[in-house]
């Protein structure tokens, strides 16, 4: 009896999801591309992006670094880096032989004009040969060190503009190290670049969790009335991973947490829970209400800013079941050092919505689990009518979880009865996670933020007065720590929630750290 096919039944939940539009054909010049961002990140989302068909014919990429290679060796290199990295396994054949084709390699030093002229030349005969149409994207995959010469190379070379296609321009964190910094590198970009051209990226605003806090909010019509201090007590923000320094001790003792995480990741997080609907949803429309929020924050300062922040280092301890080194004993480090693996702080947003509602955010590195949530926690109703006795607890507060990762979804806690002749009433949680209601991979940071780039969307990419306006509020906190005492930093052992200072400081405004 010959065997029936099985058609696989539709997913309702998948009805009218749609790919991207595809952008228009164009050139990335990846700055530094042999490096480790283009080896884990870049070249798989970009694969992954070809695969899934948003990409133009023509697509191309040169990679710009100073190691004696060519399109051979880059071209297996890359192949390598997608067969390691790329969410999509095993490599398809037929993409990767179009996909590879459009791969090129140029060997030069950043500071040598004359690789710029070359690099100028390249572009003009792929506009010709592979039809790019003068539509150029730079992206700075390199040390920080780096930006200002390449920046000043590319406009001495008149790259930065064109008059055949549009030119942009990629910059990846940390965007400066302190507020002078950062104001000074926004100043020398800007003399090359114009602030549309200029794409300052983060990739946690390209994760699909992080973008639906919008979606979540502004097209549900039950939870947007009582977004506010009136119906909300408190939110924390968690940033914990498992990892230590992983051999970057030289890296992280020049940025530590606040930088590493807090001036950028955390904050973003932050203007998108706390923002105003915008009257659009559209680049300029979005950012304008984020950078309300981070004019908003209540200034953290000298006295200020030590009794609402709780800084420390992970000592030895075990991860996972591992035994781990403290920091101070990472390669890298150096003695004595009070660089600070572990941050937790409370901060109010002086606005109408906002007025008195603790924001607690935290992060840290040697945690027992790797894990990025928003926690909103909501008011207790007036009168409490369902009296508990003492061997049953109290009834918990509502709490609205948003999980970004590892496992995305959104979690509600409520009080419910518990089946039975007493009135006993207990906490459940109603549950929604991404992957088995969509049914379908998400796709990397990376490969939205391309692509946005590419059809020259800004909304998930940063402004010049939002990067002026975080590192505005982070200097008073790192002013502050300045002048104090090594003393003052705490120690954890490593695999636990972090040092018991921070548990202390919470609890005085009678609330606890949520445990993920």
């Amino acid at each position: 009896m010959p065997q029936r096919s099985v058609v696989e039944a539709p997913n309702p939940f998948r009805e009218g999801l749609r790919i991207k539009q595809s952008p228009e054909p164009c050139v990335m010049v990846i700055f530094g591309a042999t490096g480790d961002l283009t080896h884990r990140k870049l070249l798989p989302a970009l694969y992954n992006l070809a695969l899934e068909h948003p990409l133009p014919a023509g697509f191309s990429v040169v990679a710009f670094a100073r190691r004696p290679y060519n399109d051979e060796i880059f071209r297996k290199q890359a192949l390598d880096s997608i067969n390691e990295f790329s969410r999509q396994k095993p490599v398809n054949e037929q993409v990767w032989e179009s996909f590879s084709n459009g791969l090129f390699y140029l060997q030069s030093d950043f500071h040598e004009p004359e690789g710029y002229e070359k690099l100028a030349a390249l572009l003009n005969r792929l506009d010709q040969e592979r039809g790019t149409s003068g539509n150029r994207i730079f992206y700075l995959s390199t040390p920080p060190s780096q930006y200002p010469t390449i920046i000043q190379n590319l406009g001495a070379a008149g790259l930065n503009r064109n008059r055949k296609g549009w030119t942009r321009i990629i910059v990846e964190k940390p965007f400066g190290h302190d507020l002078p910094s950062a104001r000074e590198l926004n100043r020398q970009i800007g003399k090359v670049f114009k602030e549309e051209q200029i794409y300052r990226i983060d990739h946690y605003l390209g994760k699909e969790t992080v973008q639906n806090i919008l979606v979540f909010r502004l097209a549900n019509g039950i939870f947007e009335p009582i977004w506010n201090r009136r119906y909300i007590d408190q939110v924390q923000i968690t940033v914990a991973e498992n990892i230590g320094i992983e051999g970057r001790g030289g890296y992280y003792e020049e940025s530590g947490a606040i930088r590493d995480m807090i001036q950028n990741h955390m904050l973003q997080l932050l203007t998108l829970v706390a923002m105003e609907p915008p009257i659009a949803f559209d680049a300029n429309a979005v950012r304008d209400e984020k950078v309300k929020v981070l004019h908003a924050l209540q200034p953290l300062s000298g006295r200020e800013a030590l009794q609402n922040t709780v800084r420390a280092q992970y000592g030895p301890g075990y991860v996972g079941g591992h035994q781990v080194p403290g920091y101070q004993s990472e390669n890298g480090v150096q003695p004595g050092s009070n660089t600070e693996t572990y941050v937790a702080m409370k901060l109010f947003i002086d606005n109408w919505r906002w007025a008195g509602v603790p924001f607690y955010l935290r992060t840290g590195k040697h945690l027992p689990k790797r894990v990025t949530e928003i926690a909103i926690q909501f008011k207790q109703p007036p009168l409490m009518i369902f009296k508990q006795n003492e061997s049953q607890g109290q009834v918990e507060p509502n709490v609205l979880t948003l999980r970004i990762q590892p496992d995305e979804g959104i979690s509600l806690k409520f009080g419910a009865k518990v089946p039975g002749t007493d009135q006993q009433i207990r906490s459940v949680n109603m549950d929604f996670f991404y992957g088995s209601s969509f049914v379908r991979e998400q796709p990397e940071a990376y490969e939205r933020l391309l692509l946005d780039s590419m059809l020259g969307d800004s909304t998930l990419f940063t402004r010049r007065d939002e990067v002026e306006a975080a590192w505005t509020f982070v200097q008073g906190i790192l002013d502050a720590w300045k002048n104090e005492s090594p003393a003052t930093i705490h120690t954890y052992e490593s695999g636990t929630w972090g040092p018991q200072g921070a548990d202390e400081f919470i609890w005085r405004d009678g609330f606890r750290w949520r445990r993920p």
